[in-house]
């Protein structure tokens, strides 16, 4: 849909089944798969903004919300901008993961509630009110 490709154009020979070697995808604007849709696989969408706050608006673009990471040599700046991302995690100067220390889980149309950690072991149970007169 206009995007170009920049790697990962073949099939991996790994025995058999199919395998999809990783690709990355430059060019990528609003109203391609690429831009809005939740993509499982190794691909890598480049899509360049203007300046730090087109590039919040482009971070918060989307239907989905697990987990975000912004890379700067500005902590401070890192922790504002990530703060200001829609998504149930965000990490500065990290890759997205799940710690199980940590409450994980994601907001929009990437999940309801948390897993992991005390506020996770609470999604999990029933709470139940009695009160007797």
């Amino acid at each position: 849909m206009g995007a170009e490709l920049l790697a990962g154009d073949h099939l991996l020979d790994r025995g058999p089944g199919w395998y999809y070697a990783p690709r990355v995808l430059a060019g990528v604007d609003a109203g391609m798969p690429a831009y809005a849709e939740e993509l499982f696989g190794p691909v890598a969408s480049i899509i360049r903004a203007r300046d730090e706050e087109d590039a919040l608006r482009l971070a918060n673009d989307t239907r989905f919300g697990l987990g975000g990471s912004v890379w700067t040599d500005n902590a401070e700046r890192g922790e504002d901008f990530a703060r200001r991302m829609a998504c149930g995690s965000a990490f500065v100067n990290g890759l997205v993961k799940s710690d199980p220390r940590l409450p994980f889980g994601g907001i929009k149309d990437s999940g309801y509630g948390r897993e992991l950690s005390l506020p996770g072991i609470r999604e999990f149970a029933n709470a139940k009110t009695l009160w007797i007169s």
